[in-house]
This record gives C-alpha cells, structure tokens and sequence, in this order.
C-alpha cells in the first residue's frame, strides 16, 4: 500500500512540476510574439496554467489519499491458512495433521475455520 502510494505521489509530483512547460513554438501563435502584450500574456497564462494544474494535482491526490484512509478501517479481508500440528498415532507413529486457521490481513489469527 504505501509503495503504491509512493509511487503515485512521485507521478503526480513529475507531472505537476513539467505541467507549467509551453510547447507551443511562438511562430505558431496568433498574435506577434515580439510586441509586449502578447508576450506578457503568453507568460502570464504559461504560469497561471501551471499553478493552477498543479494544485488540481494536488487537491486529486489529498482527496484519494484521504479516502484511502478513510477506507483503511473498514478492510476486512481475512484468508484461510494451513497450518501442520505432529501426532501421535496409538499404534506408536508419528504423524502431521493439518488444521485451518482465519487469519486477517496481517496474519493474525481470528479463530479457527469452521468446517
């Protein structure tokens, strides 16, 4: 869960920081890129844009974590696992005898399994 997490956060810490990155060329503009409005205007969106998907970014990524949380509680997903126990047998042999165990997702024991 927390590599996951880990990982998610460093995707969405790349993308924000080069989501602020023009890749339009200015030829390829509208406007004349060499007069002042335009320019400032260019740079002016160029920042506001990657502020603005950077904190979208992060408000998306406080909200999954804090669901992931929330959800963290109510997990419970729970396994059977085998375990061996050696007996012996009245005619002097030893034997392993299987038995089930519920475990929950840190491999707690719950009780043992009902047949």
């Amino acid at each position: 869960m927390k590599t996951k997490f880990l990982s998610c956060s460093l995707v969405v810490l790349t993308l924000g920081l080069v989501s602020g990155c023009a890749t339009r060329p200015a030829e390829a503009r509208g406007t004349n890129p060499s007069h002042p409005g335009p320019a400032v205007g260019h740079a002016v969106g160029t920042a506001v844009g990657a502020v603005t998907g950077t904190v979208v970014g992060a408000v998306a990524g406080g909200a999954e974590g804090a669901s992931d949380a929330m959800k963290a509680p109510f997990n419970n997903e729970r396994r059977v696992v085998r375990r061996w126990r050696t007996e012996t047998t009245p005619d002097g042999r030893t034997i392993q005898v299987p038995y089930e165990v519920e475990v929950d997702a840190q491999g707690r024991v719950i009780e043992p399994a009902k047949n």
